[in-house]
């Protein structure tokens, strides 16, 4: 296997799944400044931001695009309300991973803080007869990245939610239909300085998602926010990458647990020493 190969792609698709942190509740900086009705976008989007964190799950289908080649399409499962966690297939093909596996769709978790893919059993190394490959957050945003992005709610939905107090400015377009559901879009931009402690894994162009995306300088976040306050899709650009995501259905999602240790190998140092060497 082609380490640094499966670094970048490692790289692109588990970042995209945990892009929508935003700046979550300890990210330093002021409030937001909107072109108009402040307040009105601001008590939208807080009862936006409630009614996401109490449903605490989602079924989410999802697109990520680095700008160049096929964007990398998911469906599956998010879940926030004890830890954060998904559960997700993803195009293999789209994602380069077809020497890890043959099928057309490739299984991928993410439980505490690592990230599980479901591959075929190589025939020497670390995956040697194993069913997933491991690869620890820090390999993808460094250690300090992935310590701000560990927590209760981590990458989830909740706390891109929660970020967008932090914003430069917030706009209230107007009403739109979404998948069919009348929504209202609201965009919102995050500078560096509102990022606090996530700037160390978006911002930072030492990690490997940093080196991907150029660095973040500022996050742009559309969410468009339906029946019952509840967001319909969400979109955010950081850096070269986009990552879209509609929400299919809120709750009662099944619970994300770790594969069994002796059917999976550990490369996140593997990874990290790929990344190193890009």
């Amino acid at each position: 296997m082609k380490l640094k190969y499966a670094a970048v792609w490692t790289a692109v698709t588990a970042a995209a799944l945990i892009t929508t942190a935003g700046c979550g509740t300890q990210a330093a900086g002021g409030t937001a400044e909107a072109v108009d009705g402040t307040d009105a976008i601001m008590a939208a989007l807080g009862r936006a931001t409630d009614r996401t964190e109490q449903v605490g799950s989602a079924e989410v289908k999802m697109t990520a695009s680095m700008g160049t080649g096929t964007p990398v399409t998911m469906d599956g499962t998010y879940s926030w309300g004890d830890g954060f966690a998904f559960d997700v297939l993803m195009d293999t093909a789209a994602a380069q991973m077809q020497q890890m596996q043959d099928d057309p769709k490739m299984r991928m978790l993410f439980v505490d803080g690592a990230y599980y893919y479901d591959v075929d059993p190589q025939a020497s190394g670390p995956l040697e007869g194993k069913e997933w490959m491991k690869i620890d957050g820090s390999a993808v945003f460094g250690r300090q990245g992935a310590q701000a992005l560990s927590g209760s709610s981590g990458g989830s939905p909740s706390a891109s939610m929660k970020g967008l107090k932090y914003a430069d400015n917030v706009e209230d377009l107007g009403s739109e239909t979404v998948n069919g559901k009348t929504a209202t879009h609201y965009r919102a931009v995050v500078d560096q300085k509102g990022m606090g402690k996530y700037k160390e894994a978006y911002g930072n162009e030492d990690n490997l998602f940093g080196s991907l995306t150029g660095g973040a300088t500022s996050i742009t976040m559309d969410v468009w926010v339906g029946a019952g306050d509840l967001p319909v899709r969400m979109i955010q650009e950081i850096g070269t990458m986009k990552v879209t995501m509609d929400f299919e259905k809120f709750g009662a999602t099944a619970e994300v647990k770790a594969p069994p240790a002796a059917q999976t190998g550990d490369l996140t140092e593997a990874i990290k020493e790929a990344g190193a060497a890009r």
